[in-house]
């Protein structure tokens, strides 16, 4: 059920976006800050927009968006280093992929890249996909999942979170049925790779943020998965 809670948090979740997009100051400044520091832009965009997304999906799974214990400080912390992690693999993937195609015969496959829409971009981003979430995916999904049990068990405290994992115990007892058979198996192939082959589409400043707001996108797949 829709409450009066859903509206606001939309209304202002929309209204941020749109100061971003539509207000050409705003938008002026985040692509100059951007172009300047990437990296640091990469931690504010994932820590803001992909715990976005674990926040609904805690609405979609217990009605609220906020919880003792749920330690959103400690999941923008994770989310904003991995945010770091993710774009290192966009810049390895997104000039070692083509290069690999390049290697196999295609040795135009490097300069698509840099234009406009051709069904060898089409190829490269594909690769650059099929890959980065083959090869990368899988260890950040398994790091972001140690992390997630672990600020669980700590309280979602912030002394608690940055106490001493238990990588070890952790990783023995996670659900890998769900992991593989869901998590892998099944939003690897079916989501992540197209997703994803849309983001290498982009021109190189909008591809992070939109793998940032595919956060969003990653709640509900975390609340499908909270359900199994």
């Amino acid at each position: 059920m829709i409450k009066k809670s859903d509206l606001i948090f939309s209304a202002i979740t929309l209204f941020v976006i749109a100061l971003f997009v539509f207000v050409q100051p705003v938008a002026a400044w985040y692509m100059q800050f951007n172009k300047e520091h990437g990296m640091i832009m990469s931690f504010l965009k994932f820590a803001l927009l992909a715990t976005l997304g674990e926040v609904i999906a805690l609405r979609i799974q217990t009605g609220k968006y906020s919880e003792p214990g749920f330690g959103l400080v400690p999941r923008m912390i994770v989310w904003g280093f991995l945010g770091l992690a993710i774009n290192l693999a966009f810049q390895i993937f997104s000039t070692g992929a083509p290069s690999f195609l390049a290697y196999l015969g295609l040795s135009n496959a490097p300069e698509a890249m840099k234009g406009g829409f051709t069904s060898l971009k089409l190829l490269d981003s594909f690769t650059i996909s099929t890959t980065m979430n083959l090869i990368f995916a899988p260890v950040m999904m398994t790091v972001h999942k140690i992390t997630d049990i672990h600020i669980v068990k700590t309280g979602g405290s912030i002394r608690g979170f940055f106490s001493p994992i238990l990588v070890a115990n952790i990783f023995k007892n996670m659900n890998w049925d769900v992991m593989w058979n869901f998590v892998f198996k099944k939003t690897i192939p079916f989501f992540w790779i197209p997703a994803h082959t849309i983001t290498f589409l982009l021109p190189a400043e909008f591809r992070v943020l939109f793998a940032a707001l595919l956060g969003i996108a990653l709640g509900l797949i975390l609340a499908i998965a909270k359900g199994k």
